[in-house]
């Protein structure tokens, strides 16, 4: 069969989507390797609107059973599976995952990202323990404490600002002694009495028991060697879009992410949106993603019935 649309990807993108195409009734798959999005691993999130505070695990649950509830006989959810390619054929798509091939007449991209991870010894082992990659996420369960942020760019900068919102000390990493932010984003917490930069810092290693109790990096400039004790340690060294799939159907951006026209969420091949982390949209946030499905799956609707 030729299904109108397939959604690939189970986070706040794709079933937002998949929730907007069962009410449109249009006949859906959603490819879903797993449900959650980044989000999944956090303890407390308190930044998706409408919830005060909810785990990643239980708003994993709440995507699924949300798009349950509405997927009647228009959307098939196919989880755990993984797409690998895709490809045109006239004006249809091949799905190519690893169980099926399937037809679309549209395709909608919301695989998200990942955060480059932290490789250094300790790191895996504290992990959503006192060590972090979300600060919307779990910034909040550190109110009062002196925390680090490990990072030199916008996504580290924007962390530090809103830690500062409730944390009692914010002390940043950098590895050089320059940053890729944007200096009026630097300059204007610079000035923040408790806010610290350190350069020329290489994390070394992660130390604790149950939970993070310190960092230890190595300082360039002065070959020594340095601990500072903290409970909480957010990453911010990157993002790696969940994006090798589309490499042959798509071009990317030199970091991988899709581009897309902000307005319909639309790629430059016609027939193929995407939203969310994955794409190159200025910011990346539950809300934003959800937002930017909608978006999308309005444009689809519109495209599909006026062809």
């Amino acid at each position: 069969m030729i299904y109108d649309l397939i959604i690939i990807g189970g986070g706040p993108a794709g079933v937002s989507a998949g929730v907007y195409a069962a009410r449109k009734k249009l006949k859906t798959l959603v490819i879903v390797p797993e449900f959650g999005g980044q989000s999944i691993v956090s303890e407390g999130v308190e930044n998706w609107i409408g919830t005060v505070k909810i785990s990643g695990v239980d708003l994993a649950k709440n995507f699924k059973e949300h798009l349950l509830a509405y997927a009647g006989d228009s959307v098939t959810l196919n989880e755990g599976e993984w797409v690998k390619d895709i490809k045109k054929n006239g004006k249809e798509f091949t799905i190519i995952t690893d169980k099926e091939e399937y037809q679309s007449k549209t395709v909608l991209i919301t695989t998200g990202s990942t955060r480059r991870k932290l490789e250094i010894p300790g790191a895996k082992e504290f992990d959503n323990k006192g060590l972090t990659y979300c600060a919307s996420c779990d910034g909040p369960l550190f109110a009062g404490q002196d925390v680090v942020v490990i990072g030199g760019g916008n996504a580290a900068f924007e962390t530090v600002a809103q830690l500062l919102a409730y944390c009692k000390s914010v002390t940043l990493l950098n590895r050089t002694d320059k940053f890729k932010a944007d200096e009026i984003t630097i300059n204007k917490l610079k000035t923040n009495p408790n806010f610290k930069i350190i350069t020329n810092a290489i994390p070394k290693e992660i130390k604790g028991d149950k939970f993070v109790k310190s960092i230890v990096y190595e300082n360039l400039a002065t070959n020594t060697t340095h601990e500072i004790e903290t409970p909480g340690i957010f990453v911010e060294i990157g993002l790696l879009p969940t994006t090798d799939f589309v490499k042959n159907i798509l071009e990317l951006n030199k970091i991988g992410q899709i581009p897309v026209d902000p307005r319909t969420q639309q790629t430059k091949v016609p027939g193929i949106w995407a939203a969310g982390d994955c794409t190159d949209g200025l910011y990346h946030q539950n809300n934003i993603a959800s937002g930017d499905a909608v978006k999308a799956l309005e444009d689809i609707y519109i495209t599909l019935h006026t062809r």
